[in-house]
Order: C-alpha cells, then structure tokens, then sequence
C-alpha cells in the first residue's frame, strides 16, 4: 500500500494526534490526511501544527482509503452507523477503540470492508509506543505494511490473534497506567521517609527511567537485573521480601484480569 494514500482519521484527541505524527514520520504527506473532529478548537489547532486538512465525517471517509477510528468505546457504534453509507468501499478500516472486536466493527458497516484491530498505548506521544495489531479477514499484505509500518514510527509493533487482544490491553493497553501507580506510590513512600516531594519525585522518575534503560539495553531479563542488585539481607532483600509477603504477583495479576475482564465486557 503506497504511502501517498489518503488517510482519513476519525477523532483527533491525544492518541488521534499521536498517529497524525506517526503518519508524517512515516512518509504520509500531511496534505493526504484529513481529520474530522468535533471541537472546532482542536481541529484548527492540529490543521496549524501539522498542515493537515479537515472535513465533515461523510467527505472524510468518502475519500479515505485508510480510515483510523480513534474514538472512545461507548462512541463506536454511533460513528460505524454514522459512516456506513459514505465509506469508501476500497478503504482499510483501523479501529484504536480498547474491546471492539473486528466482528463489531465488521457487522455494524455491513459494507465488507477489510478492519484491523490495534491496541496502542499511551507512550506513543513520546515514540515509545507498544502497538499489537490484529487482522480482520479481506486484509491485504499492503495493507497490513501499512499499518504497521506507521505505527513503527511510533514505537514497537506485534501482530496477534484478535483472541489476544484483551490481553494486549490488559497488559501494555492500561500497564502505562499501572507504572504511573506505581511512581506514585513511591513518591509517597519517600515522602513518608523524610524528603520533599521535589526530590522524592526527582529521584524515582529518574531510577524507573535509568532501570528501564538498563533493562532494554542489558538483553537480560528483568529477573536477573534483578538478582543482580539484590545482596543477601541488604536493603534492597528487606523491600523484595515485603513486596513479596503482600503478594505483589498476585495483586498484580488479579488488576490485570480485571482489565481484561472489562475489556472483553466492552465487546
């Protein structure tokens, strides 16, 4: 699929301008895509910064040959009834909604289109993104390329089963999220210690953003980064060990089921 392809986008909040980026990173030139956005604010802003154009939803989808629907969940079914009859039926349609199945996707347009399901995250506004794409049936090899090709501009691409993407949203989806927690709770902790909040949080973003680093360029696993820093009843033993007593693997795995669950409840 050729990069000089009309893209339309559907929503253009944070994730819609995090791919408007990665499609002009790619090659797409910004002439080619166009945004239908609500808030007229917005979309005059994104139109100023990237020079893109902007269009009502029937003359965006009408023209697109590759569609990304960047839309909230409970917004899905409303936009599908809305763009139906306009779409163009030669586009690839790419849903960014967490739980919406391609078989959603599909039976709503009832126009036969090729979808492919993704699952980004939040740290493709940095380019430091994880994206899992699923491939609906009628995808072509262009199309797929293209896809991913894109979002490699963003950060890291996998493709699965779409039976896995719950998972994928449990896991790198909303993990961003779980991070952040964690940051928090950490500041907290030093905080309770005696530091102000100022170092506190000096202090732990720059240890997860210096253990990330290692962890990415070591090619060890996380487990023997780990034991490598962990001296017989040292300190960092005493914290490992209270982290454990409290089940840390279990807390963990039990608030990734129920994001899972409530993604496969989204459906």
């Amino acid at each position: 699929m050729s990069k000089s392809i009309a893209v339309g986008v559907i929503g253009a909040g944070v994730m819609g301008e995090a791919l408007i980026a990665a499609l002009i990173a790619f090659g797409v030139k910004p002439e080619l895509i166009t945004i239908s956005e609500k808030r007229k604010d917005r979309a005059d802003e994104l139109v100023k910064r990237y020079g893109i154009s902007v269009a009502e939803i029937s003359g965006n989808v009408s023209k697109a040959q590759a569609l990304l629907l960047v839309v909230k969940p409970q917004d899905m079914a409303g936009v599908l009834s809305e763009i139906k009859s306009p779409l163009n039926p030669d586009a690839v349609v790419v849903t960014f909604a967490a739980g919406k199945t391609i078989a959603f996707v599909s039976q709503a347009l009832g126009t036969g289109n090729p979808v492919i399901r993704v699952m980004p995250n939040t740290a493709t506004l940095v380019g430091a993104g994880m994206a899992a794409i699923s491939l609906g049936s009628g995808v072509t090899a262009e199309q797929s390329d293209f896809v991913t090709g894109f979002l490699a501009a963003t950060g890291k691409v996998v493709e699965l089963p779409e039976n896995l993407q719950d998972a994928v949203t449990a896991t790198s989806g909303s993990g961003p999220a779980y991070f952040f927690r964690f940051i928090e709770a950490m500041v907290d902790g030093a905080k309770a210690l005696g530091l102000s909040h100022e170092v506190a949080t000096e202090l732990t973003v720059q240890t997860m953003i210096g253990a990330a680093k290692l962890l990415e360029s070591s090619g060890k696993s996380a487990t023997t980064l780990r034991e490598n820093v962990t001296s017989p009843n040292g300190t960092t033993a005493a914290a490992l060990k209270s982290l454990d007593a409290n089940e840390i693997s279990i807390l963990v795995a039990t608030a990734m089921k129920a994001a899972r669950d409530r993604s496969q409840e989204l459906a």
